[in-house]
C-alpha cells in the first residue's frame, strides 16, 4: 500500500512539474506578443448590395455621441456602432491609412461565411477587410493578379475570388 502511494505521489509531482514548465515556456514566448483584432470598414447605404438585409440602425447598447464642451475646440468622433447578436463585428478603427487607388471603388460582398471588402481599381484590386461569420474560419491567398478569401465551417465552404489578370477586377462567389 505504501509503495503504491509513493508511486502516485511521484507521478503527481512529475506531472505537476511538467505542466508548470510547459506553461512557463508558452507564457514566456507569448508574453511579448500583441493581438490586433481584424479591422473592418463601416458600411454606408451605397455599399450594401441590392437585396441584402440592412444592418440594424440602433440597439439597446448604443451610446449617444459625446457632446463637446464649450472650452474644447477639437471635433469629437462618434463611437462605432455596437455589435448586436447575429450582426457582423463592428469596426474597431476607422479606415486604414493606405490610400485607395484614384479610380478605386470599395465594394463589400456579404456571404453565408462572412463579409469581404475589396478596393476595386481599374487594373488591380486590394483586400480591405475580411471578417468571418460566427462559427466560420477564414483563409486568404494573395498573388499579383488575384485574391481569394475562403470561409469554412465543417464541410461547408464559401470562396470569394477577385481576379484582374486579363482586364478590370471582377469578383466571383462560389459555394461548395
Amino acid at each position: 500500500m505504501r509503495r503504491g502511494l509513493v508511486h502516485v505521489l511521484a507521478w503527481t509531482l512529475a506531472t505537476g512539474a511538467a505542466v508548470t514548465l510547459s506553461w512557463w515556456g508558452v507564457h514566456t514566448v507569448l508574453a511579448g506578443t500583441a493581438y490586433d483584432p481584424p479591422r473592418a470598414l463601416p458600411l454606408t447605404a451605397g455599399d450594401v448590395p441590392t437585396g441584402a438585409p440592412k444592418p440594424p440602425t440602433a440597439s439597446a447598447t448604443d451610446r449617444p455621441a459625446p457632446t463637446p464642451s464649450p472650452a474644447s475646440t477639437e471635433p469629437t468622433a462618434t463611437p462605432p456602432p455596437s455589435r448586436t447578436p447575429g450582426s457582423p463585428a463592428a469596426p474597431s478603427r476607422s479606415r486604414p491609412a493606405a490610400s485607395p487607388s484614384p479610380s478605386g471603388q470599395v465594394k463589400s460582398y456579404d456571404t453565408d461565411g462572412g463579409l469581404v471588402v475589396f478596393d476595386l481599381g481599374r487594373t488591380s484590386a486590394s483586400l480591405v477587410s475580411a471578417t468571418p461569420g460566427a462559427g466560420w474560419s477564414m483563409q486568404v491567398w494573395k498573388t499579383e493578379s488575384w485574391i481569394r478569401v475562403e470561409f469554412a465551417s465543417g464541410a461547408d465552404r464559401v470562396s470569394v475570388f477577385c481576379t484582374w489578370h486579363d482586364g478590370p477586377p471582377r469578383v466571383e462567389i462560389g459555394t461548395y
